[in-house]
């Protein structure tokens, strides 16, 4: 019997979790209410503070969790794969949800106190694995580095989806994702590495 209890706890709290991010994404941290939360789940209050603690506790829970259920490659391959995972990640913020809610709550953080960077930290860490290998298979220039541009690249992109957000509601974060490379490249690989990547919108639009 507690197998049966226990899958049905994990779906509870999933699907607290989702109904959390889609009400955070359209209204907002300050904007969101348990209530509303908890009316978009179908579930109780009894259930979701048996998994969450407070709004602040499940806000948290949505930008730690934004990359659940993403398909992202489980082996670094370099310079190409991290530009694809890019322009997945642009198309991915047009319908996901909890990707979109999380990237959110992680930006809007002044309005909760949230203080979670570790997020960032974990983003950091995925695009850095992909330039270590760039950097063994002589893709990155002599003075980059790595480390320090994977920071730059987090902060990069998370500025570009929040002006393709005011702009376009994000319809066009593809294409100023392919743009912000277009110019971060030259400071980044030789010529004969930037001739072979391949970067257009169309790499997004499948899992990498």
């Amino acid at each position: 019997m507690a197998r049966p209890k226990q899958e049905r706890a994990v779906r509870t709290k999933q699907l607290i979790l989702h109904a959390a991010a889609e009400v955070f994404d359209e209204c907002g941290y300050a904007g969101t209410s348990i209530t509303r939360i908890l009316e978009r789940a179908g579930s109780t209050q009894g259930a979701m503070y048996f998994h969450f603690k407070s709004k602040e506790d499940l806000a948290r829970a949505v930008i730690v969790n934004q990359a659940e259920g993403l398909k992202l490659p489980k082996d670094p391959a370099g310079l190409q794969q991290l530009v694809d995972i890019t322009l997945h990640l642009a198309h991915e913020l047009q319908r996901n949800v909890l990707l979109r809610a999380g990237v959110r709550l992680a930006v809007e953080q002044e309005e909760s106190g949230l203080n979670e960077y570790s997020v960032y930290e974990w983003w950091i860490g995925q695009f850095r694995r992909e330039l270590d290998v760039a950097r063994e298979r002589g893709e990155l220039l002599p003075e980059v580095d790595e480390a320090e541009f994977a920071g730059v690249l987090v902060a990069s992109f998370t500025g570009t989806q929040v002006m393709s957000q005011v702009a376009t509601r994000r319809t066009d974060l593809p294409e100023r994702i392919a743009s912000l490379w277009r110019y971060l490249l030259p400071g980044l690989a030789p010529g004969e590495v930037r001739e072979r990547l391949v970067v257009g919108v169309e790499r997004g639009e499948t899992p990498v």
